[in-house]
């Protein structure tokens, strides 16, 4: 059968990228094998939507590396809800609102939360590694207790930063789904959070994963933020992202120009 594929001769650039190029050509289709990759890839994106994030296991996971948490839930009271009313992903439910206004006031330096978003693959997989990262480089700060958030969009560690009164909130959240990355985490991070700031006023590190930005240089990045973010008072447009200067030299990598797939896409936002 692979006597009737017609080679394409991009095909050695494949090993620099994810992305889907160079897949050949059957007559005037694409050969079965890149066909149902492509159709795996897609099931594996709607699992990541609808698959529930087991709190209960990321709660265990995060006490057993000594972290403090709080478990929270959105006002979407499932993901159906989640899905179609994206207003109620970015407040906490009444309760949980109560709840964290009646704890003692610690006023951190930085508070993460960690919410499932648009990936609860990505916020299990990801999200205790980057914390293992960049919690070292935080030696000066104090650091709130970890919130696991439920039916979470972006703006919903707003409510969570302001509430805990904390200076700087980061939360890490499951990005939309691509067909090659269907466990990308995002990074945001707020200076002053509370209810009504705009993504105008956050940074954001996108695409956390091995296969993409790995979790040491989430880290620096992420570091590289608070930190200046503390120095300024301020995040968002008024901050720029200069970390890569301070990173060693390392050897340059080959340029490579081709159509990015699906995970590329800049509408990742799960806000």
């Amino acid at each position: 059968m692979s006597d009737f594929v017609d080679k394409n001769p991009w095909n050695a650039l494949r090993q620099f990228t994810n992305a889907r190029i160079a897949l050949g050509r059957a007559g005037n289709s694409l050969p079965t094998a890149p066909l149902l990759a492509f159709n795996l890839s897609h099931a594996q994106a709607r699992d990541a939507v609808h698959h529930p994030l087991d709190a209960d296991a990321l709660h265990e996971q995060l006490r057993a590396q000594n972290f403090r948490t709080l478990d929270v839930h959105s006002a979407a009271p499932d993901r159906e809800h989640y899905l179609r009313r994206p207003d109620l992903g970015r407040r906490l439910s009444e309760e949980n609102r109560a709840a964290l206004a009646q704890l003692p006031d610690e006023s951190p330096d930085v508070a993460f939360v960690i919410g499932d978003g648009l990936s609860a693959f990505a916020a299990s997989k990801q999200a205790i590694p980057l914390l293992h990262a960049v919690t070292p480089l935080l030696v000066d700060w104090t650091i709130g207790p970890v919130v696991v958030a439920r039916q979470a969009r972006v703006a919903l560690g707003d409510e969570i930063g302001e509430l805990l009164n904390a200076k700087i909130v980061v939360m890490l959240i499951g990005e939309r789904p691509g067909l090659s990355s269907p466990d990308s985490l995002g990074i945001y991070i707020t200076y002053a959070p509370k209810v009504g700031c705009s993504d105008a006023q956050r940074n954001c590190i996108s695409n956390v994963r091995p296969e993409g930005l790995d979790y040491p240089l989430a880290a620096h990045k992420l570091h590289y933020l608070l930190t200046h973010a503390r120095r300024l008072g301020l995040t968002g447009v008024g901050l720029k992202d200069d970390s890569d200067t301070s990173l060693p030299a390392t050897p340059a990598a080959p340029a490579i120009s081709a159509e990015p797939d699906a995970s590329a896409t800049p509408n990742s936002n799960p806000g």
